[in-house]
């Protein structure tokens, strides 16, 4: 689904994607349409505007996610403000362009997104992973020991290799980087991180991509 309140500029990117081989299942012009029609579409992929008629594309995001944990959400704004760009990750957002994008960066970042990776316009995934970890510097200590029910300080128990996809994913490695770097195939590592979702009981790699940083798995070697 694409959402922008700009008709050309909607249209443009409903061309493009169409004629990329992608089934535009709808497009709204507010978020209050957005909503709506989602929730009679069922899209795995929402192409979304932060400046749009209420509610903001902020309040779309979150909401879609909630009624549909399994759909990706990628922004497409005017806007590079870091205010901006946090607010729609903390929301839920799995990517993030500028309106500067090519065309075919538009397109392979959908496809990326589609696939599960987290993309960003060149210099905004620095400024994401930077607050992370801004924010887990204030945030609550491991607990060490075990629990009754075999969790590590508090922490679902891994297998090794969990950890170590995990790890990858936490620095900005996408799939198919962790593939050829672990010579694993690209199935096998998205198992990985959908088992590893499963046991944190995460959404997308966005939050599995926060509880790292927060728990220091990012810095190990």
């Amino acid at each position: 689904m694409v959402v922008d309140d700009h008709p050309l500029w909607r249209d443009a990117v409903e061309r493009d994607l169409a004629s990329a081989g992608y089934d535009v299942v709808a497009v709204a012009g507010t978020g209050e349409q957005a909503l709506t029609r989602a929730a009679a579409t069922r899209p795995a992929l929402v192409v979304l505007d932060l400046q749009i008629p209420p509610p903001s594309g902020v309040q779309v995001t979150a909401e879609l996610l909630r009624g549909d944990p399994s759909a990706r959400v990628l922004v497409l704004s005017a806007s590079g403000e870091q205010a901006d760009v946090l607010a729609a990750v903390k929301a839920g957002a799995t990517g993030y362009l500028v309106k500067s994008a090519s065309r075919e960066e538009l397109v392979e970042a959908v496809r990326r997104v589609a696939a599960g990776d987290t993309v960003f316009t060149p210099g905004l995934a620095g400024l994401v992973l930077g607050e992370f970890r801004r924010l887990a510097a204030g945030g609550p200590e491991p607990v060490s020991g075990q629990d009754e029910e075999g969790q590590d300080g508090g922490r679902p128990r891994l297998t090794e290799r969990e950890t170590e996809v995990l790890r990858m994913v936490a620095k900005g490695s996408s799939y198919k980087q962790i593939a050829e770097r672990l010579v694993l195939s690209h199935r096998t590592v998205q198992n990985h991180v959908q088992n590893t979702l499963r046991k944190l009981q995460l959404h997308n790699r966005v939050e599995l991509t926060r509880w790292a940083i927060e728990q220091g798995i990012d810095d190990a070697d």
